[in-house]
């Protein structure tokens, strides 16, 4: 919608949402909140498997968000406190026990909201979700599409916000001008190496043609060694899964690589400085901060206590702290938003009071619903992101990057590389 006026998009998103909050609730009665009734929410996601960090961390998170929002009185719906409880399932990233995971959850749990990794288990998840009306998130935009009015992706902007490193990373070392990317061959990998193409070539940066590798691979030096001897200035590892950022850095550093590495993430860090050293993690750029960061501190923080929740988490969990250890509970801040101030919490009507104003109170600031031109649906909430980079052995958010911002000088790049993956909405 980038040629409408800020005021017809918000016009648009109004009547969008009423008819879905007026329609699409076929599968599921309205039923009113019994007084102190309980208030379920979903969590669909890989708990164990090789994609569990990006699942359990988050259910821990929710755990934290729960706890502290049930101590202070619950959700408010017309007057009445209602605690708040989350069902996990995990899918193990399978799409099809993600079906049955959806269903279970909607139909047998009475859940009222149900959040997800995406991916590979959207599809999955998806006619569940088409034939009971019932709202889900997830964390990849890239699953988004004209035909998925029940979906949003409200926290992580996937694989999106990877522009923001590379456009740190060229106004900072203007002098590094080659690269070249790895990534598993799957819903996760791909998007996030057309985004990571796009970037450098935005940034004047030349690729090496990415290296993408099996999902099941698990001998990381042959990639690594190819990498290394294309002798470019940058390795990108895209959005590797936490069980294959692992070895590759420890290939690197095992190879002798001394060049600069970006990544989408980086969780657990700490144990990569332990198996590397903390002079090789030295200018490590990634996109997800630790929680005590100062930066987090800042008026158009929308995370309340950053510092606090960070050491709750690490006081119960220690050393699992990773990137989706907060998004899922920040997506639930937005949640509970919307449903007292629709004073309900049906799917529909939650969906259409977060909507309403066309934009939303993101973990880093208030950001847009954008999308349409991308993933054909502006049902992703877009705006600022950090840049993360390792000094003296601790992550620290260098700088807030403005997303539409770089999508209106570069958009046109970012499509023609989603077009080349057949990804772009139209394509799927």
């Amino acid at each position: 919608m980038k040629n409408f006026s800020s005021q017809t998009k918000r016009e648009f998103l109004k009547r969008m949402a009423a008819t879905i909050s007026a329609g699409m609730v076929m599968g599921l009665p309205k039923i009113t909140l019994a007084a102190g009734e309980t208030i379920k929410i979903g969590f669909l996601a890989p708990l164990t498997g090789p994609v569990a960090a990006w699942g359990k961390p988050g259910l821990d998170g929710c755990q934290i968000w729960a706890e502290r929002i049930n101590a202070a009185g619950g959700i408010q719906i017309n007057g009445e406190s209602h605690p708040v409880e989350f069902i996990g399932y995990d899918n193990e990233y399978d799409p099809a026990k993600a079906r049955a995971g959806a269903s279970k959850l909607v139909i047998e749990d009475g859940v009222k909201f149900v959040m997800m990794l995406g991916g590979d288990t959207w599809p999955g998840a998806q006619p569940v979700a088409d034939r009971t009306g019932m709202l889900f998130s997830t964390l990849l935009p890239s699953d988004l599409g004209p035909d998925t009015s029940t979906l949003i992706a409200p926290a992580e902007v996937h694989p999106i916000y990877n522009v923001t490193g590379v456009q740190w990373l060229a106004e900072n070392y203007p002098d590094l001008k080659s690269a070249v990317i790895c990534a598993q061959d799957d819903a996760l990998g791909i998007p996030s190496v057309a985004t990571y193409l796009a970037a450098f070539e935005a940034a004047g940066i030349s690729n090496e043609d990415p290296i993408l590798f099996d999902a099941a691979t698990t001998d990381f030096a042959p990639i690594v060694s190819r990498m290394i001897s294309l002798n470019t200035d940058i390795i990108c590892l895209d959005t590797c899964y936490t069980e294959f950022v692992h070895p590759l850095v420890e290939q690197l550093f095992q190879q002798g690589y001394e060049g600069t590495v970006i990544s989408c993430t980086a969780d657990f860090y700490q144990q990569m400085i332990e198996k590397t050293s903390a002079e090789f993690m030295e200018g490590f750029i990634f996109q997800f901060p630790d929680f005590d960061d100062p930066a987090l501190e800042q008026d158009f923080i929308n995370f309340e206590d950053p510092g606090g929740f960070f050491a709750e988490y690490n006081n119960r969990h220690p050393g699992e702290w990773g990137a989706v250890s907060w998004e899922y509970a920040s997506i639930m801040d937005l949640w509970k938003w919307a449903a007292e101030k629709a004073n309900s919490v049906e799917p529909g009507d939650v969906l259409a009071s977060m909507l309403e104003s066309g934009t939303g109170e993101h973990a880093f600031g208030t950001a847009d619903w954008w999308g349409k031109d991308l993933f054909g649906i502006d049902q992703a909430l877009v705006g600022n992101w950090p840049v993360v980079v390792v000094n003296d052995g601790k992550a620290r958010i260098q700088e807030y990057k403005w997303i539409p911002g770089w999508y209106e000088e570069h958009g046109e790049i970012l499509k023609k590389y989603f077009t080349e993956y057949n990804i772009m909405w139209d394509q799927r």
